[in-house]
């Protein structure tokens, strides 16, 4: 009995239950607009019969009017065409023309049409063919006007469904290119353009992917388990923050943090960028804002991230265009309203990102706001370390790889120059067709990275190149003699995006620089202009880079860190960046003398000090140079050999032959490719 209901229930082609129930077509309103259409169609030719035969005037004169076959005849005037009906007891014969049935002319007529070339002409040959009757037999035709409806209404009709179709048209394609949410129709520009990521989202990016930042990620997961489990926090009288920013140099890893957030967290998660509330339209950014907290307020507890909010967070009255639109100001105080406003905000966690916090808005900055600021810092050895491990998890490595060294060799790269480097090391091995990528690749990627491409087509001429030796070999000289100066990695002459030749050192990842290391690094840099001197008694323009950074340098001692002897103590930097619109200087004409004074005093003596060392090293100098045109790349170890070991701190030191050690493991001249 069961069986039988159970069959009888899937079997009913109408009321099926469960998965059987068959589905209701979607209803169209197009079908009606083409059933109407083919409904008219089949009307216009199946029951409006046929329409009058087409005849001659020859046919008509000849046939019908000489034998008084013709009813009347009517002359359309405004269509230079006649119409010609026969009479009832004529039709028979012409039986086969008219046709039968539905399919036939109706009986009425008009029986037989044709055209006329004028009225008159055609008045002067119809009393011609009836000079001979008498005046009873005598046709005399009607002349009528008959508009054409169809063609009437179609000549203002048509350009109206033309504009009407090409609106809709741009509508739909505006509509179309929107984006998610449908935000690209016209009619909805002051919506959020916000990416919605939940946990029903495949969000491929979560804390293991995010090396290092471990101060950064213990702040953010904070926030992501306050929204976990607030009553964790809430039963000892806590608040949920309102705001966190992350604040760092390009490439840290800012975003990649706040997707890491969007992957881990498992409340909603909207993400946007600064630009995205900026339009052409005024008030939409400000629309957009509202609209962006009202769909939060509806997912709440939830995150809302926005990257580079720099774009509308800039110091209200400081625009850099100095331009009288204030849109951006209105759309960063609709923000700040919405952050912490008259109306009530439970349960929305703003993060945002940007690399220029010295100058957003002092507002955005308070607290109740942005509650805090997480600095996002460039990676030290330990954090280097971790990043490259995640960015080489895809790369085919030697078995004998050691990641540490890399670590090492790249101070002060963020994490997206260590990106760049593991993929241009993977590109470099393709290239040379090699099974796995090994440390000479990596070596080469870094020097790529930091120095450009190789060009091997580049022509120097013999006195170019010994210019370029012997310049390189200066700075390798004096930096190599001073004990303060960053130690030295390599030296080449090898020509590398736009410079001749370039030496590599390793910085040493300190968190403060006295005087005495910022002079013997600007000795170092000026040791190629003084080794140019000195040798050849000319100097060139190769030093154009040197004399800019020293410059600079030398500018930041006197100005910033206060380390002139004049003007000492004291400092006119402005760190809120609030001054980098103002077209006055913060001292006045006679302490800029001064400044200028000592900037060249100091230079002058870093110059006649590098002088010096080069004139009492002249031989190990020149025997450097010479040994570098006949290699054009020479290590560290090279300059241990004619100078002896350096005056630096032993841990400097074994970081440097360590170094030195591993690039000659693989090769001591890297290919010119």
């Amino acid at each position: 009995m069961d069986n039988k209901k159970k069959t009888e229930k899937n079997t009913n082609p109408i009321f099926g239950d469960g998965e059987n129930k068959p589905k209701a077509p979607k209803f169209n309103v197009y079908w009606v607009y083409i059933l109407i259409i083919a409904g008219i169609i089949f009307l216009q030719f199946f029951y409006s019969g046929k329409n009058a035969v087409t005849t001659s005037w020859q046919e008509v004169r000849n046939q019908m009017l000489d034998k008084n076959e013709i009813k009347k005849l009517i002359v359309i005037r405004n269509q230079g065409k006649v119409e010609v009906y026969l009479k009832e007891e004529n039709l028979e014969k012409y039986k086969d023309r008219l046709g039968s049935g539905i399919n036939s002319v109706p009986k009425s007529g008009p029986h037989f049409i044709f055209t006329i070339g004028s009225i008159e002409t055609f008045d002067n040959q119809l009393k011609e063919a009836q000079a001979n009757k008498k005046e009873e037999e005598k046709l005399y035709p009607e002349y009528v006007e008959r508009p054409n409806y169809f063609a009437e209404i179609l000549t203002w009709i048509l350009p109206l469904l033309i504009i009407i179709g090409l609106w809709v048209f741009m509508f739909r394609r505006m509509s179309r290119g929107g984006g998610p949410g449908g935000s690209g129709n016209i009619f909805s520009v002051g919506k959020s353009k916000a990416q919605l990521f939940d946990k029903e989202s495949n969000t491929k990016v979560d804390f293991k992917d995010v090396a290092g930042l471990e101060e950064a990620k213990v702040e953010v997961m904070e926030i992501v388990e306050f929204l976990k489990n607030p009553k964790k926090y809430t039963d000892l009288g806590g608040k949920i923050p309102k705001g966190a920013l992350l604040v760092g140099p390009p490439g840290t890893g800012k975003t990649l943090l706040a997707k890491a957030v969007a992957g881990e967290a498992n409340v909603p998660f909207f993400s946007m960028s600064g630009s995205d509330f900026v339009e052409m339209f005024v008030g939409v950014g400000a629309s957009r804002v509202r609209d962006l907290f009202r769909q939060a307020k509806e997912k709440a507890p939830c995150i809302v991230f926005i990257d580079e909010i720099d774009a509308i967070g800039r110091a209200r009255g400081k625009n850099a265009n100095f331009s009288g639109n204030d849109e951006r100001e209105n759309t960063l105080n609709q923000l700040l309203t919405e952050m912490d406003g008259f109306g009530s905000n439970q349960g929305v966690i703003i993060i945002a990102a940007t690399n220029r916090a010295d100058i957003l808005d002092r507002a955005l900055l308070r607290a109740g706001r942005f509650d805090r600021q997480i600095h996002v810092e460039l990676p030290d050895y330990k954090e280097r370390l971790e990043i490259f491990k995640v960015h080489l998890r895809p790369i085919k490595l030697n078995t004998d790889f050691d990641i540490s060294f890399l670590a090492k060799q790249t101070p002060g790269f963020s994490g997206a120059d260590i990106a760049n480097v593991c993929n241009e090391a993977a590109l470099i091995a393709a290239r040379k067709s090699k099974q796995s990528v090994e440390k000479q690749d990596f070596l080469d990627a870094i020097d790529r990275i930091i120095g450009g491409l190789e060009k091997k087509n580049k022509i120097i001429s013999k006195e170019e190149k010994r210019t370029i030796a012997y310049h390189e070999a200066g700075h390798a000289t004096v930096s190599w003699l001073l004990e303060h100066a960053n130690p030295l990695v390599k030296v080449s002459i090898i020509p590398r995006g736009r410079t001749l030749g370039a030496a590599w050192y390793l910085p040493e990842e300190r968190q403060i620089t006295t005087t005495e290391q910022l002079f013997d690094e600007m000795c170092a840099t000026l040791g190629g202009r003084a080794a140019e001197e000195v040798v050849f008694n000319k100097i060139s323009t190769g030093a154009l880079n040197d004399l800019e950074r020293v410059t600079k340098q030398a500018y930041a001692m006197i100005a910033y860190f206060g380390m002139g002897d004049k003007v000492r103590n004291l400092s006119y930097y402005d760190s809120s960046g609030q001054s980098e619109y103002t077209f006055s200087k913060p001292y006045s004409e006679k302490t800029s003398e001064q400044i200028d004074k000592e900037v060249k005093e100091l230079i002058d003596r870093a110059y006649d000090n590098a002088k010096r060392i080069l004139t009492e090293n002249s031989n190990g100098h020149t025997q450097l140079a010479e040994l570098l045109l006949e290699r054009e790349v020479i290590f560290s170890e090279d300059l241990e050999n004619i100078f002896g070991p350096r005056k630096t701190l032993s841990r400097e030191q074994e970081l440097v032959k360590e170094l030195d050690e591993e690039s000659h493991k693989t090769d001591s001249k890297p290919e010119i490719q």
